[in-house]
């Protein structure tokens, strides 16, 4: 590895202990490769940072509009929320509208991703239920388009089922490319998910940051406005989106995933973190896109409130008495091309 790469290193007493490889991509809405790190035609799978892209039918073909869902519904189905109480509201909230019951949700319980609800579960004084899921508002809203179409619930989440038939279609549409070339697994939440290469995954976003069709404007907008639904407290969607208000649209996948849209540059971005290391990912995004924002527009980069956002700069390694012995850090830089 070269000293230069990019990647996230964590260390402790000034010597490196483990190193994250990342691979980027970082792409114009033609296509055109701006910058990169690693391979940027890496196949993974798009995990929860496709949700947003996932959520165009639902809007498309007016299923948000009959059942009256507002902007939080629609931040909610682009969300991997904390199962905080804000999100166990939204998604109470969507199942009424919609009609729907907790056990229509094919998502199963997990532990919260916010670390206080988490502690929660642990000590055994709350028992987390589909509603609790990360992906509930994900489910919601695919079973808002089942509900909308005439289909069946039942199986909403399996491949075969229309309304998957329908996201894929969507999916194939934003990244351009054919379903041949689309993989297709199944989720941690029970639903589809796609396999395709990260520079396909930064198009669709760089697309979905400037498209004026309704729908993806639409879903934009309601994670603009509603970032605390996106994802939750001390997360980097939620802190970013906060910070920088309608500059950037942000989202988290497992395993390493993370995308971005910069809709005044009109660009998109993709990584993976190769070993799928989830505390690297939000460092690695935030780095990637303050050295793409240095490079093609030094005003906006001055811009960006590093300082609101230092959490997510570095990660402090501690021991088990909580005192700091290392810290996790990106380093090095991406490749950029010139024109």
């Amino acid at each position: 590895m070269s000293p230069s790469e990019f990647r996230v290193e964590a260390g402790r007493a000034g010597l490196p202990e483990s190193m994250h490889r990342v691979s980027c991509a970082v792409v114009t809405t033609d296509n055109r490769l701006l910058a990169s790190s690693g391979d940027p035609e890496f196949r993974t799978w798009w995990r929860s940072a496709a949700k947003p892209l996932q959520a165009i039918p639902f809007v498309e073909d007016g299923a948000a509009d009959r059942f009256g869902l507002g902007p939080e519904e629609l931040a909610l189905a682009c969300a991997s929320h904390s199962s905080e109480p804000c999100h166990l509201e939204a998604i109470d909230s969507f199942l009424a509208k919609v009609g729907l019951r907790e056990s229509d949700l094919a998502c199963g319980p997990h532990t919260p991703l916010s670390p206080a609800m988490a502690h929660l579960a642990v000590r055994g004084t709350l028992s987390p239920t589909a509603r609790w899921s990360n992906c509930s508002g994900k489910h919601a809203a695919m079973l808002a388009l089942a509900k909308h179409h005439g289909w069946p619930l039942e199986g909403y989440q399996r491949s075969d089922h229309p309304v998957q038939q329908r996201i894929l279609e969507s999916i194939c549409r934003w990244t351009g490319l054919a379903s041949s070339d689309i993989a297709l697994g199944v989720d941690g939440c029970t639903a589809v998910c796609f396999s395709l290469p990260i520079r396909r995954m930064a198009l669709a976003f760089a697309w979905l940051g400037v498209s004026s069709d309704p729908a993806p404007k639409r879903l934009c907008t309601a994670m603009a406005a509603y970032p605390m639904l996106v994802a939750g407290t001390a997360r980097l969607c939620t802190d970013l989106m906060t910070a920088w208000p309608g500059h950037v649209v942000v989202k988290v996948g497992a395993e390493g995933i993370y995308c971005a849209a910069v809709p005044g540059l009109r660009i998109g971005m993709a990584l993976k973190v190769e070993d799928g290391d989830m505390v690297s990912a939000p460092l690695a995004l935030l780095e990637a896109l303050h050295q793409v924002l240095a490079r093609l527009d030094p005003a906006l980069a001055a811009e960006l409130p590093l300082d609101q956002l230092a959490r997510h700069r570095a990660q402090p390694i501690r021991n088990t008495r909580n005192e700091i012995t290392g810290e996790r850090r990106p380093t090095g830089s991406l490749r950029f091309y010139d024109d």
